[in-house]
C-alpha cells in the first residue's frame, strides 16, 4: 500500500542519514539488503562493504548491483587495482547515489515487479546512463516496463517522492535531511520520535534519561518460555558461540564460500609474449559472494541448557545465600577454582561472568567497589577493555575530550611515532593493519599534544598497545585509559629529563630484590649486573615491551588492582623464575639471557608477585618522585580506594611517623629498604596511651609478624625499647668475616629468618651497615626503621624492662 511504501522510505532514509552523519555511504542498496524485523521495521544490511574496501579500491569487483547503481557511479566506471589504462581512481560516491538506489527500489515496490530483468548487464548500464536525456524518468521507466497505468493510479505524494529520488543530476537531488523534513512525510515524522543514541558508559548525560517502564511491571515477568540468549548483545552471543566450539572459517568452508585451490591449478595453460594468458577462468574466490550464512546456535544452546533464567539477571544487592540455585551453580563454584586459562574457555562460566560484569559496569561508578571485588576473581576477556577503564577510574564525556584534541597538525614527534609503530606488537593482525597503524598514530599523538609538560619516549607505543587492542573501535576510551594509567604507575617517567625519577625507581627495585631474595641480590651485585642494564624497558613500558599481549592481559588484570609499587613485585617475581640460571652465570651470560628473555610462566609470575606484595611493608617502596596525593573526591566516599592492595602509601596523610625523603645518593648507599614508624607500629600491633589506633582484640594468639632488632648498646636498650624487640649491639654483633656472633639474641634472630626483620638504632650508618651484613648472610625481608628509635620516642610506646630482683 502507498502508506506502507512511505513508511519503508522514511525508515530507510533515517538509516541512510545516520550512516551519512558517520561518514559512510551504502552504495550497495538493493531490496535484498533492506531487511524487516518482526514488527516490520527496516534494518539496513551489508552497509559496511563500501567503507571496508576503501570505497571499492581494495577489491576486484564493483560495489553495488547493476540495476540499482546511480548514473554518476556508472559514468565514472569501475577502476580495478590492476587497470593500468586509467591511472586516476574514481571519486568516492556520495550519499546522493544511495538516494537514486532507493528510488529504483521504491519504484519496484509500487509496480510489484523488478526492473531491467530482460536486459543484459551492459544494456542495463547503458539504459540508466541514457536516462539523462529525459525529463520525466518515472514515466519512461513505467512505459519501458508496461506499467504506465499502475503509475497513473499512484497517489501524488508517492509520485513526488519517486521523482525526488530519481533525479538524474546528483547536484539537483535532495539530501536526506531535506527529504526527511519534506511535507511528504509530515504525517509520519510525528510517529517516529527523533533517534537518540543510547548514552554510553562514559558520557555526560544521564544514562537512564530515556528509560521507559510499563505501568504494570508484573507484565514483564509473564512469559515462561522467554529466550534469554536472544536478549544478549550480538557480540556476546558470537563470543559464546565461538567458546562453545563455533568456528567461522569452518562454517564458510562447509558452505563452499571459502574455496581453496592448489596453486598449480591457478597457472595458465598458454601464455603470449605480451602477457595475455589463456586456459584459466577468472578465480571466483576474489569476486563478491553475496550469500548470507546463518550460524546455528544449537551447539551453544545445548551447552547452556542447564543454565537457569536467574543467571541472566544476577542480584547485586541482596544476600543470595537463601535463594534456590540451579543445577549449574555447583559446577560454577567448582570452575572458579580452576586455572584462569581454563575458566576463560568455559562457556557456562564466561556467560555468568559476562552477565554479572555487564550489570555491574552499567551501574558504574556506583558499583565501583563491587567491580573491584569481582575483578580480583577474574575479568571476562570480552569485557576486559571497559572493566580496565572502570578500574582506572575513567569517567565523564571522554569522546568530546578526545575529539577536541588536535591530532592533525604536524609536530616534531611525528617522525619518531612513524618509526616506532611498525615495530610494536606487529604479530597481531589488528595492530599491524593499516587501520591499526592510523589509530595508533592518532592515540599517541593525542597523548603527546594533551600532555605538553611530558615528552614522547620510545616505549610509549608499547604502553598504548593493550589499550588500543581492547578498545580498537573506541579510540577515545583507549586514550582515556592510557591517560589514567600513566600518572598512576609511571608518574613523571615521560619528563624530558626523567633520570632522577628512573634512578630512584631502579634503586627501590634493587632494595626490593635484596629484601625478598638476598642471595640473588648478592650475586647480581657481585657481578655488577644492576637493574639499569635490564629493567628500564620493563618499567618504562610496564612489561609490554617484553611480553606478548595475551600475557600482558593477565598480568595487567592483577596490576590494575595493585598500587603503584606493585610493578616492583612483578619484577622480582620475573627474576625469581630465572633465579637458577642467574645464580649459575656471570655478567656476560646474564646480559645474553636478558637480550632474549626466556619463556616466563605468567600465571606463576602473577601468583608470586601477589605473595611478594603481601610480604612488603607499604612504606618500603616509598618514592619521593611518585604521584603526589590527589584531592579528596566530593562524592561521599564512593570513589575511595578499594583495598589495602590498591591504595598507595603516597595517598595516606603525612604525619610525624611517616617516611622522610632522603637524597638519591643516600638511598643508593643502603642495601635494604626503610620502613616508616607507622608501618612498624601497625605490624607490631603496638598500642599505647598516646597512640590513636584502638587495640584489636585477638581471638587467638598469632605469631608475631616481624622481629625488631635493636642495635644500640645495652644501656640505651634498657632505658627504653620497643616491646618484643631483641638487643644485638652493632659493635659486638659480627666477626671480622662479617658472620653473626652466637648469643641468645642472635639465636632468636636466626629463628626468625624468613620473616620481616626491622633494624632499629640511633645512627643511620650503623643500621644500614647492620642490615647490609644480614643481607650478606642471606637474611631475607630485612629493613631499616626510618628515623631510628627517635621516631618512636614521642609516641610513648617504648617499654622499660622490669628491674632484676
Amino acid at each position: 500500500s502507498p502508506s506502507r511504501i512511505l513508511c519503508i522510505a522514511y525508515e530507510v532514509l533515517q538509516g541512510l542519514q545516520y550512516m551519512n552523519k558517520h561518514g559512510m555511504v551504502h552504495r550497495a542498496l538493493s531490496p535484498c539488503n533492506i531487511l524487516l524485523d518482526r514488527k516490520g521495521h527496516v534494518k539496513l544490511a551489508k552497509f559496511g562493504l563500501y567503507h571496508m574496501t576503501a570505497q571499492g579500491v581494495d577489491v576486484d569487483f564493483p560495489i553495488g548491483y547493476p540495476s540499482y547503481l546511480a548514473p554518476e557511479v556508472i559514468a565514472q566506471g569501475i577502476v580495478k587495482p590492476n587497470d593500468h589504462a586509467q591511472c586516476e581512481k574514481p571519486l568516492p560516491s556520495g550519499p546522493k547515489s544511495d538516494l537514486w538506489s532507493l528510488g529504483i527500489i521504491l519504484f519496484e515496490l509500487c509496480m510489484g515487479r523488478k526492473l531491467f530483468q530482460s536486459l543484459e548487464i551492459a544494456e542495463r548500464l547503458k539504459f540508466i546512463i541514457t536516462l539523462g536525456c529525459i525529463d520525466d524518468i518515472v514515466t519512461v521507466l513505467a512505459e519501458e516496463h508496461g506499467c504506465l497505468d499502475t503509475v497513473k493510479d499512484l497517489p501524488e505524494n508517492i509520485i513526488a517522492l519517486l521523482k525526488k529520488c530519481l533525479t538524474f543530476q546528483p547536484s539537483k537531488r535532495q539530501v536526506f535531511k531535506e527529504l526527511l523534513h519534506d511535507s511528504l512525510f509530515s504525517e509520519l515524522s510525528s510517529v517516529y520520535p527523533p533517534f537518540h543514541k543510547p548514552a554510553g558508559l562514559f558520557s555526560s548525560s544521564p544514562r537512564c534519561a530515556n528509560l521507559m517502564l510499563p505501568e504494570d511491571i508484573s507484565q514483564l515477568c509473564k512469559d515462561e518460555n522467554i529466550d534469554y540468549l536472544a536478549e544478549r548483545s550480538i557480540e556476546e552471543v558470537y563470543y559464546l558461540w565461538c567458546l562453545a566450539g563455533g568456528d567461522l572459517e569452518k562454517e564458510l568452508v562447509n558452505k563452499e564460500i571459502i574455496r581453496s585451490k592448489p596453486p598449480i591449478c591457478t597457472l595458465p595453460n598458454f601464455l603470449l609474449e605480451d602477457g595475455e594468458s589463456f586456459g584459466q577462468g577468472r578465480d571466483r574466490s576474489s569476486l563478491l559472494d553475496d550469500t548470507t550464512v546463518t550460524l546455528s546456535l544449537c551447539q551453544l544452546r545445548n551447552r547452556l541448557k542447564d543454565v537457569g533464567g536467574e543467571a541472566f539477571y544476577p542480584l547485586l544487592e541482596d544476600d543470595q545465600s537463601t535463594l534456590p540455585h540451579s543445577n549449574s551453580s555447583n559446577e560454577l563454584s567448582a570452575a572458579a577454582s580452576l586455572p584462569l586459562i581454563i575458566r576463560e574457555r568455559d562457556t557456562e562460566y564466561q556467560l555468568n561472568r559476562i552477565v554479572l560484569f555487564d550489570r555491574l559496569l552499567k551501574a558504574y561508578p556506583y558499583k565501583k567497589n563491587q567491580i573491584w571485588k569481582e575483578a580480583r576473581v577474574d575479568i571476562p576477556p570480552l569485557l576486559r577493555g571497559i572493566t580496565w577503564a572502570a578500574l582506572l577510574g575513567v569517567e565523564g564525556a571522554i569522546q568530546a575530550k578526545y575529539d577536541a584534541i588536535d591530532k592533525d597538525t604536524p609536530i616534531p614527534t611525528d617522525r619518531q611515532i612513524e618509526v616506532d609503530i611498525p615495530r610494536c606488537h606487529q604479530y597481531d593482525e589488528l595492530l599491524s593493519s593499516p587501520e591499526g597503524h592510523a589509530k595508533f598514530r592518532r592515540v599517541l599523538k593525542a597523548w603527546v599534544v594533551s600532555h605538553p609538560d611530558l615528552v614522547y619516549w620510545q616505549g610509549l607505543d608499547s604502553l598504548c598497545a593493550p589499550f588500543l587492542y581492547l578498545n580498537f573501535n573506541n579510540e577515545a576510551l583507549a586514550y582515556a585509559c592510557m591517560s589514567a594509567f600513566i600518572p598512576k604507575y609511571l608518574y613523571n617517567f615521560f619528563l624530558k629529563d626523567n633520570s632522577h625519577v628512573i634512578q630512584e625507581y631502579l634503586t627501590v627495585f634493587s632494595q626490593m630484590i635484596a629484601f625478598h631474595d638476598p642471595e640473588l641480590s648478592n650475586h647480581l651485585n657481585e657481578i655488577g649486573f644492576i637493574p639499569d642494564l635490564y629493567a628500564i624497558p620493563w618499567f618504562l613500558t610496564m612489561f609490554t615491551h617484553v611480553f606478548p599481549l595475551h600475557k600482558i592481559f593477565h598480568l595487567w588484570d592483577t596490576l590494575l588492582l595493585g598500587n603503584s609499587s606493585f610493578p616492583f613485585c612483578i619484577g622480582v617475581a620475573i627474576l625469581q623464575q630465572l633465579r637458577d640460571r642467574l645464580l649459575a652465570n656471570g655478567f656476560n651470560e646474564c646480559i645474553l639471557l636478558f637480550s632474549d628473555l626466556p619463556e616466563i610462566d605468567i600465571e606463576r609470575c602473577v601468583r608470586e608477585s601477589i605473595n611478594l606484595f603481601r610480604w612488603t611493608p607499604k612504606s618500603a617502596t616509598y618514592r619521593q618522585y611518585a604521584q603526589p596525593p590527589r584531592q579528596a573526591s566530593k562524592s561521599n566516599g564512593t570513589r575511595t580506594s578499594m583495598s589495602y592492595f590498591s591504595s598507595d602509601y603516597q595517598e595516606t596523610p603525612r604525619g610525624d611517623l611517616s617516611r622522610d625523603s632522603i637524597k638519591l645518593d643516600d638511598l643508593k648507599a643502603e642495601v635494604s629498604p626503610r620502613i616508616s614508624a607507622e608501618d612498624l607500629i601497625d605490624l607490631c600491633e603496638l598500642t599505647g596511651p598516646s597512640h590513636s589506633k584502638t587495640p584489636v582484640k585477638k581471638t587467638k594468639p598469632s605469631k608475631p609478624k616481624l622481629l625488631v632488632v635493636d642495635i644500640r648498646n645495652s644501656e640505651d636498650f634498657n632505658r627504653g625499647h620497643i616491646s618484643g624487640s631483641i638487643n644485638v649491639p652493632f659493635t659486638s654483633a659480627f666477626t671480622a668475616e662479617r658472620d653473626l656472633i652466637q648469643c641468645p639474641a642472635t639465636a632468636t634472630l636466626q629463628s626468625f629468618k624468613g620473616r620481616v626483620v626491622v633494624i632499629v638504632g640511633n645512627a643511620v650508618k650503623n643500621t644500614a651497615a647492620f642490615a647490609a651484613h644480614l643481607v650478606k648472610n642471606k637474611y631475607p625481608r630485612v629493613c631499616i626503621l626510618d628515623g631510628g628509635i627517635n621516631k618512636i620516642k614521642p609516641t610513648g610506646l617504648l617499654t622499660v624492662p622490669s628491674p632484676q630482683i
